[in-house]
């Protein structure tokens, strides 16, 4: 890897080639970006795995909330198996209970479920009730290799007081700053000690056309 970790969403094997010619470090499997990504099939997996070297960190999500049930935290760990059996190098997921703090212990079964793969905790918490609270209990979580965050719900442009604040309490090297990312943010994040950063609609015109080659490289040269 070259400087800094570029992280690119993939729909499709399509995005996933692009994405690696562009000079991404890795990549986000996801499908319905309209529910902010849920979890994609493992065919999809399966065929990137076959045309791509990148690592996949593939998304567990069953709907568009935050909250776990028995029955969907189940569900996911069966998904996780047969995904990482279709060349996943790692998944990315996390939970909040109904009070909106970090559900450590529907977290915790997927970790166990993944086990021993990484893991990255998604953007819940950005939408934690306490968000300082929600960063205290994910941080010593085993096997967690980033936390995708924009440091607020509304993305980077509003979360980068909190960004640089957790940056400062030494959880730089965890963040993968992503979500409203745009390119007069990274000497910012990378000021702060940001090393890692996430992108998807800013390297495609819209969610319904491909990851563009060129402007992945543009994000590659911008980062590093």
């Amino acid at each position: 890897m070259t400087g800094s970790l570029l992280e690119v969403i993939a729909l499709d094997v399509r995005d996933a080639v692009a994405a690696e010619e562009g000079g991404a470090d890795r990549l986000e499997i996801v499908v319905d970006m309209a529910s902010d990504g849920l979890t994609p099939a493992v065919e999809t997996v399966a065929v990137i795995s076959e045309k791509c070297t990148l690592p996949q960190m593939v998304m567990l999500r069953g709907d568009a909330s935050f909250l776990a049930t028995p029955a969907s935290l189940e569900a996911l760990a069966r998904e996780a198996k047969l995904l990482a059996e279709a060349g996943a190098a790692g998944f990315v997921f996390g939970f909040l209970d109904r009070e909106g703090a970090v559900d450590l212990a529907a977290t915790e079964v997927l970790i166990h479920a993944v086990a021993p793969l990484p893991w990255t905790f998604h953007r819940a918490v950005d939408h934690a009730a306490d968000v300082q609270a929600g960063w205290r209990a994910v941080r010593l979580l085993p096997n967690l290799a980033t936390v995708l965050t924009a440091g607020a719900p509304g993305g980077v442009p509003d979360g980068l007081k909190v960004l640089k604040t957790r940056c400062e309490a030494g959880d730089g090297p965890l963040i993968l700053a992503g979500g409203g990312l745009r390119p007069g943010h990274v000497p910012l994040l990378l000021e702060y000690g940001v090393r890692a950063f996430h992108v998807g609609s800013a390297v495609r015109s819209s969610w319904s056309d491909p990851v563009d080659v060129r402007r992945v490289r543009v994000w590659r040269s911008l980062i590093d």
